[in-house]
């Protein structure tokens, strides 16, 4: 084989793939794009998770710290409200639930608190489709009352 011929011959097998990196690109672009939203929407539901436990952690604790029940359901909210704010979640709908049952103890019996949130984050902006709306997401917390202060 003379060196024109092999030169011929490899000019023919590279002009045979001209436009496979196009179609390449427009089969493959879709696929990474969708894995794309499909990451970033993983990751807000991650951080909105540990912001509503860490706004329901918020809410025990201050509710906790408050010697009667109608205190300790209005600390509970605030501080849930505050937390969610300041992690930058905004829910759709958000409760907060409070049980108060320690405060009915006794002094010196052992006490507790428990804060329950419910969040309704927005996914409806990534526009993913099969991607749902919207996610529910829970958290509780547990935080005991100081066992030898009043309580009313």
């Amino acid at each position: 084989m003379t060196p024109r011929i092999f030169r011929e011959r490899v000019r023919r097998a590279l002009r045979s793939d001209r436009g496979s990196y196009a179609l390449e690109t427009a089969v493959l672009a879709p696929v990474m794009i969708g894995l794309l939203l499909l990451v970033i929407a993983f990751g807000r539901v991650i951080d909105a998770d540990g912001a509503v436990d860490g706004a329901a952690r918020a809410a025990a604790r201050a509710a906790s710290l408050e010697r009667d029940v109608q205190s300790a359901q209005s600390q509970a909210q605030t501080a849930a409200s505050r937390s969610l704010e300041g992690e930058g979640i905004t829910c759709q709908t958000s409760t907060v639930s409070v049980d108060t049952g320690g405060y009915a103890l006794d002094v010196g019996v052992d006490a507790n608190v428990t804060a329950t949130i419910s969040c309704v984050a927005n996914l409806s902006d990534i526009g993913l489709p099969g991607l749902p709306g919207s996610k529910t997401l829970t958290a509780s917390w547990t935080s005991p009352i100081d066992t030898y202060r009043g309580r009313q």
